[in-house]
């Protein structure tokens, strides 16, 4: 299969799209791949051309969200006073707020693995690129930059796993503020 063919990305796209719709209604543990392939109009044998099975669809169909993520993090300046969170750690907090349900899902106790390691990868390769390009906070020296990166990016993902499937009564900015003053103390 070609996957550059316009037929396999519209059965990968119809495909995303049911994993979302159905894992918001249900636990995605208990999604089985012939109801991801009714809901998007294909066949089980067409399912497993794609995917050996619904955790990788799920974390592929995540692969926007993860960008958003990485990216928000990527541009955060890391000197940035501890009592103001930066605006694009604020604009993240607020992305996950506007798609909390789909976050609790994949984040939840039924989630996906796949897409927690994901995002975790993501947000560590971002912070560690930021690290090796002089970004890195100070007084860090004797810890390895990638063992920093992976710590906050774990950190990160947490955060937003434990806000995200609780009851959710902090607003986005307040828990943006939070996590960057913890960072800062880093």
């Amino acid at each position: 299969m070609n996957p550059d063919d316009p037929r396999a990305q519209r059965t990968r796209a119809s495909l995303r799209a049911a994993v979302l719709d159905l894992a918001v209604e249900r636990d995605l543990s208990a999604l089985t791949v012939s109801a991801v392939a009714g809901r998007a109009g294909v066949n089980r044998a067409t399912f497993y051309l794609h995917y050996p099975d619904v955790d990788a669809l799920a974390a592929d169909a995540m692969e926007e969200e993860v960008a958003e993520v990485a990216g928000a993090a990527a541009l955060c300046p890391l000197d940035a006073p501890r009592d103001h969170a930066p605006e694009p750690l604020t604009t993240l907090f607020a992305h996950v707020s506007e798609n909390a349900e789909l976050y609790a899902c994949m984040l939840g106790g039924q989630g996906s693995p796949r897409f927690r390691a994901r995002l975790t990868e993501r947000l560590t390769g971002e912070l560690e690129a930021r690290f090796a390009a002089g970004s890195r906070p100070g007084g860090y020296d004797d810890v390895p930059p990638g063992v920093h990166a992976a710590y906050l990016a774990g950190a990160l993902t947490g955060v937003i796993a434990h806000w995200v499937t609780g009851p959710r009564d902090t607003p986005p900015a307040e828990v943006a503020l939070a996590f960057w003053r913890l960072f800062r103390m880093t």
